[in-house]
């Protein structure tokens, strides 16, 4: 009898490149990672090599075929999820990147985006693509690099630039330069793209001074984007699902109903709440976005976005050596009765939501001589609970109450970290059986469009919960810690 049908999911990161194998049924059967090079070239700048994200990515998918070949195992379709604002420029002629990739956690663009707000901008950024004025986003970074890199604005006004956030650039790879494309959650991540009309906005490429011609096709998130070619993977296989990475994992927890909320905790922390078909516009700095096209149908979401969640955890690795990997540290906190009142601000790339300030940075507070790497270890996890809060208060002060939260991501392994998260925002906090949540929602899109699964209600009956973390801690420790977050906070922004 005829195993199953393989779906094989490409997950590009900001540290790592994975491909990961699944079932129909969702379960994880085989999965290959690799790190890849942080450049950091000068204080706020965050470049990757798009070469090394290629080879690693090329290098992880051959291995996941390998091992189906080897045991005898169809893959069905090929979904991709990647790190969304990440910007890519390259060469239609030789497919060659004519500039490092600038990550979203870059901030080089801070200044010409304050001049943009200065002039007024920010409505009208706002409301066509739902999104801030930040540098964060893609369309500034575009800009930058044809400001900035000697040449490129001429091959851009010869029609022999593209553009494209890692998806597109992925795509272009694996087909051999046959398709040039992007999804519609990954477009809405752009600053460049009318999340309403549904097609890229004239009037902010004419702001940004970015030529049409650079840009991606924008398709459905489940759609055909071409096979992958035989010369690069060794066998075809069709490329049948896209999507950002946050908006993955949404589908992924199934959060396909209005009100459902998810939050990912990997490099940052992304929370996405489902809104249906109405784009509802955040008095309180969330943003707008798409969840999901499928069928020409939009899905929108509001979304909280933290810059450094993981990323933080990695830096007590890399960055100041206090441990040697980030297993260690939950016992490190759960050794602790207390914070011992100190407090990680961790603004290493300035603070995303709801402050949206570019130019804060890092900071600890409380430090005492006692101080060690059990009281970092507690201080770096309890930020992220913190963080989450804080998107959480914006959430209700946009008037939209929050009944439980799905979490995800490669923090959710570690239980202290959600019996506190669920213990400062007052929220059951659901982990489910599969937390590769983010590569299993575009394993679900390429299996939806090859007829595999028969819709998102088919999707959905395969969310189970593994455990349910609810609050205990009573009103009035919550509140202290939270006005001592709240002042740490104050005081990275200079208040």
């Amino acid at each position: 009898m005829a195993q199953n049908p393989l779906l094989l999911s490409i997950d590009q990161g900001t540290t790592s490149s994975r491909a990961i194998v699944f079932e129909t049924n969702g379960h994880p059967v085989f999965t290959a990672q690799q790190e890849f090079s942080q450049i950091y070239p000068r204080s706020g700048w965050v470049e990757h090599d798009p070469e090394e994200i290629w080879s690693t990515t090329l290098s992880v998918c051959r291995k996941a075929i390998a091992w189906s070949q080897h045991e005898s195992r169809a893959i069905a379709a090929l979904g991709i999820t990647n790190q969304r604002e990440t910007t890519v420029l390259w060469d239609r002629q030789t497919g060659k990147p004519v500039y490092n990739a600038i990550v979203w956690q870059d901030r080089r663009t801070a200044d010409f985006c304050d001049e943009l707000k200065q002039a007024g901008k920010e409505p009208l950024v706002q409301s066509s693509t739902g999104l801030l004025l930040d540098p964060y986003f893609s369309g500034t970074k575009i800009r930058w690099i044809l400001e900035h890199v000697d040449g490129v604005r001429e091959l851009a006004d010869q029609g022999r630039l593209a553009f494209g956030t890692t998806d597109s650039f992925l795509i272009w790879r694996l087909t051999g330069g046959k398709t040039h494309a992007t999804d519609a959650t990954n477009a809405s991540r752009t600053m460049l793209f009318d999340i309403h009309r549904q097609c890229w906005a004239p009037e902010l490429l004419n702001l940004l001074q970015i030529p049409a011609s650079l840009l991606p096709e924008v398709k459905d998130s489940a759609a055909d984007y071409g096979m992958t070619s035989t010369g690069v993977t060794g066998i075809s296989i069709p490329i049948a699902g896209v999507a950002g990475d946050q908006q993955a994992a949404t589908i992924g927890q199934a959060c396909f109903k209005p009100g459902m909320i998810k939050s990912t905790y990997g490099t940052g922390c992304f929370a996405v709440l489902n809104t249906g078909d109405t784009a509802v516009t955040s008095h309180h700095k969330l943003l707008t976005t798409i969840a999901y096209r499928v069928d020409g149908n939009t899905c929108y979401a509001l979304e909280g976005s933290i810059f450094v969640a993981g990323a933080a955890v990695q830096w007590l690795r890399d960055g100041i050596g206090v441990i040697e990997s980030a297993k260690e540290t939950e016992a490190l906190a759960a050794g602790l009765e207390d914070n011992r009142g100190v407090y990680l601000v961790p603004a290493f790339t300035g603070l995303g939501a709801p402050h949206w300030d570019p130019h804060a940075r890092g900071a600890v507070f409380g430090l005492t001589r006692d101080s060690g790497a059990a009281e970092l270890a507690r201080a770096t996890l309890e930020s992220v609970a913190y963080q989450t809060w804080d998107l959480m208060q914006a959430m209700a002060a946009d008037g939209i109450g929050i009944e439980s939260l799905r979490v995800d991501g490669g923090m959710v392994t570690n239980n202290w970290l959600l019996q506190f998260l669920s213990d400062v925002i007052a929220v059951p906090v659901e982990r489910p059986m599969v937390i590769e949540t983010t590569a299993l929602g575009v394993a679900y899109l390429a299996g939806l469009q090859q007829g595999l699964f028969k819709s998102l209600d088919d999707i959905a009956g395969h969310w189970q919960r593994e455990k349910l973390f609810e609050p205990t801690m009573n009103a009035e420790r919550r509140q202290g810690l939270l006005a001592d977050w709240n002042r740490s906070v104050a005081c990275v922004r200079g208040r």
